[in-house]
């Protein structure tokens, strides 16, 4: 099995690697960072061969597109593709695609990965890190980067967790058997700026690990259900329940057709 996973330099992204590793994974490490990524490489490679590893920034799409070039002269064909690079911020910032970061780093950037490898993945899946976020998201396909809304980084979170989700949707459409996932509230360096996730860090008991936070993940990665539920957005490795903002095949259609044209300008 060649399994993709982007993030994996750290939190839920390494944690996941090392278990589908251990199953036997063929992994392919993506990161931002290279001594993070390698870092990552350097453990599994103790008790098996050292995985891939490339580097990607998602703020610049043609880093992206550089990064599906690689693999695809590489690989004849993908198993899995886990899409779990993320980032929130309280500042908010352009990329130099001119999008908002939040937007570009969580949904359009693996949104063109995504499609740039759709043949490589006939036969596979794909596996995306939502979050329960998506669940507040009022997702403007028009307004992406909420130039006409109000922003603040936890509303353009929501927007972007939303987006995966109905990027799921419309993937499973297509035919490709696509799943997320809530991963839960994770002790991680994952918006480490915010009070939120300080008090994540130093309230006992509100964070859980990185090893369970990967568990849905990987059980999408290998079990039937990833196949079995496409297009459901899942949590603690089940199916469960969302609003229609989440589901909504025509916002879903819409969001495809707008990221396809603004990844492609």
């Amino acid at each position: 099995m060649i399994s993709v996973i982007t993030g994996a330099g750290a939190g839920i992204g390494a944690a996941a690697a090392v278990e589908l590793s251990r199953r036997g994974h063929q992994v392919i490490l993506v990161g931002r960072t290279p001594a993070r990524v390698a870092a990552v490489a350097d453990r599994l490679a103790v008790s098996g061969p050292r995985p891939h590893v490339l580097t990607c920034d998602y703020t610049n799409l043609d880093d992206v597109r550089k990064l599906a070039a690689e693999i695809r002269d590489r690989y004849s064909r993908i198993d899995v593709l886990v899409n779990n690079a993320g980032v929130m911020t309280t500042r908010r910032t352009s990329t130099l695609n001119g999008h908002e970061m939040i937007m570009q780093v969580n949904h359009l950037a693996p949104f063109l990965l995504t499609t740039l490898l759709l043949d490589r993945l006939a036969a596979g899946r794909v596996v995306t890190t939502s979050s329960q976020a998506g669940k507040t998201g009022r997702l403007d396909p028009d307004d992406l980067d909420r130039n006409r809304r109000r922003w603040s980084g936890w509303l353009q979170y929501g927007d972007s967790k939303q987006a995966n989700a109905l990027f799921t949707v419309e993937l499973a459409r297509r035919g490709i058997a696509a799943t997320c996932f809530h991963p839960g509230v994770i002790k991680t360096g994952f918006a480490g700026g915010t009070l939120f996730m300080k008090l994540v860090h130093r309230v006992p008991g509100l964070g859980d690990t990185p090893e369970n936070g990967a568990a849905t993940m990987v059980h999408l990665a290998t079990h039937p259900d990833g196949v079995r539920h496409s297009g459901r957005y899942f949590a603690k490795c089940a199916p469960a329940a969302h609003p229609k903002s989440m589901t909504d095949p025509a916002l879903a259609r819409r969001l495809w057709d707008v990221s396809h044209s603004l990844v492609n300008r």
